[in-house]
Formats: structure tokens, sequence, C-alpha cells
């Protein structure tokens, strides 16, 4: 099954054709990083306007990369949730009208199971269940993966995500945006204990997290030496900043893999990309015996190919759960993976 999938949660419109939710035949990825530079953050109102811009060619070019024409392929997929709802409407409306003229069936994906299934394209021998970290810029949950459609959270983030946290303290620190990357090659130069930063937990929630107190101390701390008149060693607070963010989400991980006991440990979204993460789980894992699985780089982001390998496995549940929509579909900016 040949699936055309769309994103356009955020800013970044995407399209790919993915068959049978393992192999990619094509994924065209254009991104709006550069102008939203400017203002230190994705701008909804131009993300939106972008999207509209970009869609049409955009997915285009997938189908002829793919090596097919529009009624060669067998269902149209697109994310509906959860994102910036103007971005979101851009996809979800493209995606009706396009199923309706080629009289192809309509699949809503969630966008955090796409980013799970980013997996399921790198390594063909993953299947659930498994124990998923998916951290990004929006999200950060833990999460039971029961099935290709069936999900349970157990852990999830309490006020920012942990890639928000990143973004937010690469500013205060003098990086540019998107902050995550900058924050990952400076902590490479820099001494990771030379800053006291805190490890905020929720008492009630031991696989909960909290990263608004750890940004927070990271912007007094700065502001704090800048008062004093000393100079800030960038690269040694990104270091200490990231390894506070990394040990937090390692060690919540594999508290909730010990108590669950799964074996099997998945790690999804933008956050995925940051090689002091990767490293400290590679690291752990190995220590403690378990399989470790986590997105090329380039799947780390948001694509259209993880929606298109997600819906393959929506389509083939729909008898159970009715995962195909119709004109009615609507996108919603807050939605939980479970449902």
């Amino acid at each position: 099954m040949r699936i055309l999938a769309i994103e356009s949660s955020c800013d970044e419109t995407a399209c790919a054709v993915v068959e049978d939710g393992r192999k990619v035949l094509s994924s065209i990825v254009a991104s709006q990083v550069e102008e939203h530079q400017l203002y230190g953050g994705v701008v909804p109102e131009i993300a939106s306007r972008r999207h509209v811009e970009a869609i049409v060619p955009v997915c285009r070019r997938a189908v002829e990369e793919a090596g097919m024409t529009l009624e060669q392929v067998d269902g149209v997929a697109v994310t509906y949730a959860p994102g910036l709802i103007g971005a979101l409407l851009v996809g979800v409306n493209f995606a009706k009208g396009l199923a309706l003229a080629l009289d192809k069936p309509l699949i809503p994906v969630h966008h955090i199971r796409g980013h799970i299934a980013a997996n399921y394209i790198a390594f063909p021998e993953l299947k659930p269940p498994f124990l998923c970290l998916v951290a990004s810029g929006g999200h950060s949950h833990i999460i039971e993966v029961a099935d290709y459609t069936r999900f349970k959270v157990i852990g999830r983030t309490r006020d920012d995500a942990a890639g928000e946290a990143f973004d937010k303290a690469a500013r205060a620190m003098g990086f540019p945006y998107p902050g995550g990357v900058y924050i990952d090659q400076a902590a490479k130069r820099g001494d990771e204990r030379k800053y006291k930063l805190p490890l905020p937990k929720v008492a009630d929630a031991p696989y909960d997290l909290s990263f608004s107190g750890l940004k927070t101390a990271v912007i007094n701390a700065i502001h704090n030496l800048r008062q004093k008149g000393e100079t800030l060693d960038a690269d040694s607070m990104a270091a200490s900043f990231q390894r506070a963010v990394v040990q937090m989400l390692v060690e919540r991980t594999l508290l909730a893999a010990r108590d669950t006991g799964h074996k099997t440990l998945v790690l999804a979204g933008g956050v995925s990309a940051n090689s002091g993460l990767r490293e400290a789980f590679k690291n752990r894992c190995g220590e403690l015996g378990l399989t470790l699985y986590f997105p090329p780089l380039e799947l780390c982001g948001d694509n259209a190919a993880m929606i298109g390998a997600q819906a393959y496995y929506e389509y083939q549940s729909q008898s159970q759960a009715g995962r195909l929509a119709g004109l009615a579909l609507n996108a919603y900016a807050s939605l939980s993976i479970e449902g």
C-alpha cells in the first residue's frame, strides 16, 4: 500500500510517499527555520501562510520523486493533531480536498504517533511492544507502545517540553533559534560541572518531568553573572544545562522501564537528535542489557515519512478503531495520543 502523507503541524511543510509503512519512496521537507530565526521562535501566522505557499509544490515533488502519479497512490494521510492550529488546518484541508478528488481513503495521524513510527522506517525488525521516550519542542512523554495503534502515557512533562526548554535556555545564552543544535555543539566544548543546576522532580508522579524550573535557573544564573559583572562561559552553561536535561530524561525513562518490565527502549522526536542524550542512553542501556533504538537524524525532526509510516498501521486497524476520516475531519491543537 502506497500512502501519500502530509505534515504541517509546525514550521515544516512536508510530503512523502511511503510503501507498507516501512519503505520511503520519497520524502520532501520545506523548512521555514531561517525566516523564524529573525523572531527567535516560530510565529504561527507566518508559519500558516508559508504552508499555504509550499504545500502544492512540495506534494507535487514528492509524487514525482516516488515515480508515480497522484492517481496511483492508495491513500492520503495527514497530521491532524497536535500542533499549531493554523498550520494543521492547511495540511488537513489540502488532504481532504486531495482525497476527495482522487476518491482515496483519508487517514488522520496523530503527530506523536508519527514520531514513534519514524523508527519503523529505520529498523524493519522493530515491533511493539516497547517503551518510548518522545521528546521534542512541544512534547515530552514516556509512552508504553502496546501495539501499532495502542498507546498509554505513563509519564509526561508538567510544564515545558524538553525542546522548548532547550530553545529558551539557548536564547538566554545568546545562541540562535532553534537552540537545541547550538547547545549540543557548545556542550562538547564546555565543562558540564561548572554551573550547578537543579534536577526537578514531581513528588507524586515518579515518571513525570518538569523543565520550567531548570530553564528559569539557567536564566537567573545568567542574569546574576551579568549583574556582578562576571563573564558567562556559554559553552559550560550549555554543557551543564544539557547534562541536567539528559539526566532527567534518562533517569525517568529507565525507572519506567524497570517498573513496567520493558526490555526494549525507543527514542523519538527532535530532542532524540541530541548527541548527549543518545550517548547517555547507549551507555545506560548497555549496562542494563536493554535494547535501544533511535531514529537517524533526518527522521528525528518533523517529516511526512513518519506520518506515512504510522498511517499504514492506522489504516490496517480501521475495522476495530475506525481510523479513516471524511470531510468532517478537523484539526486539534492538543489531543491525547491514547485516543
